[in-house]
């Protein structure tokens, strides 16, 4: 008892000199304390799977304690890695992009690695990928490829890893996605389940798949459901402010006997946009214009907004579940393994801006 008592206090006095600055925290130091070799340490910094579980949890414990941050600049050096990410995000006037660039450069500061992040115009593709291959990246996730997009190609014959998310090209690849047509359909299936007939589509670009497959989506919930659809009621826009807006106009601007009764936003930031120009209007909502969103950003559940939205059934955002793949491939062994494709689930979150038609 005596014996492990003095040991116990040896210890504390031992990290306390460390963690005072006394010396300097290393991965023998972290060996000392976990009690294993210097070897096993490295191994469990590498994220090797020879190590036992139980052993992880020793040194992850001693770590911890001694408040060791590994070298990452010595490491990258020795592997002749950088440990860098590329993020190609679209715009931040989207919260869902804000949301996910948040998880992806967290995440990937908690696993080691540096982010740089990159904004996505429309019309700048050719500068911005360039830019971002001329940095020694270890992989790239991306929600900014379009469907027939050639950077693809060129990426798999640069042998550079990458993972798309809310977006996929046509060849696939590893991507996270939403099941973007059953999305739409579930929009549609809600607002006519509610009495509506004249349902409004308000989308973006069609060369991006997320909006192709809504639109689809939308499209083949309408037939199957026998309503009409009137070409005035599908609005297709850039996804800025002043398109969206225009988009809204044009619809409340039909005569009575084609005006819609409910929207469907392909988007919930393209629905926040329409949500402001109905009030400026003087249109209530739900009252007089029923409103459904996707994504299911945070702010559509502000108690002063309450969309009515399409999410994902997922615990976690596609960011984290994007960059966590990435982050799989680099660190695993195989030279180029299987591409993996994940297809949320939809979900409606029904809130306040839908109502039974009057």
């Amino acid at each position: 008892m005596t014996k492990k008592c003095f040991r116990f206090n040896m210890t504390n006095e031992y990290v306390f000199k460390l963690i005072a600055g006394d010396e300097v925290v290393s991965s023998h130091d972290v060996a000392k304390l976990a009690g294993v070799s210097q070897s096993t340490v490295s191994r469990v910094l590498n994220g090797s799977s020879l190590v036992k579980p139980e052993t992880v949890e020793k040194v992850e414990k001693a770590m911890k304690e001694l408040q060791f941050r590994p070298n990452l600049v010595a490491r990258s050096l020795v592997k002749n890695k950088t440990n860098t990410i590329a993020l190609i995000s679209e715009h931040l006037y989207n919260p869902f992009y804000v949301e996910t660039t948040d998880k992806i450069v967290n995440i990937a500061a908690e696993k080691g690695y540096n982010v740089l992040v990159y904004f996505h115009f429309i019309g700048d593709d050719a500068s911005l990928y360039q830019t971002v291959l001329s940095h020694r990246v270890e992989g790239i996730v991306m929600s900014s490829i379009l469907i027939d997009d050639p950077i693809y190609s060129e990426l798999e014959d640069l042998n550079i890893p990458f993972v798309t998310f809310n977006r996929k090209h046509r060849k696939g690849g590893n991507y996270i996605e939403l099941n973007n047509g059953k999305a739409a359909e579930l929009a549609v299936d809600h607002l006519a389940a509610l009495g509506h007939r004249r349902i409004a589509y308000i989308g973006g670009p069609l060369h991006a798949s997320t909006f192709y497959d809504r639109h689809e989506g939308y499209k083949e919930a309408m037939r199957r459901r026998g309503l009409k659809v009137l070409k005035p009621w599908i609005k297709m826009t850039d996804t800025r402010e002043e398109s969206i807006k225009a988009a809204c106009g044009d619809l409340i601007k039909l005569r009575d006997s084609e005006r819609p009764t409910a929207m469907i936003a392909a988007t919930d930031a393209i629905a926040l946009e329409c949500l402001d120009y109905l009030h400026k209007a003087g249109i209530r909502v739900p009252e007089q214009m029923s409103l459904c969103g996707m994504d299911n950003i945070k702010i559509s559940a502000h108690h002063a907004i309450q969309l009515t939205t399409i999410g994902a059934i997922s615990a976690k955002n596609m960011g984290e579940l994007a960059i966590e793949r990435l982050i799989a491939i680099l660190e695993q062994e195989e030279e180029r393994p299987m591409p993996e494709r994940c297809t949320l689930e939809p979900i409606l979150i029904n809130r306040k801006t839908t109502a039974r038609i009057p």
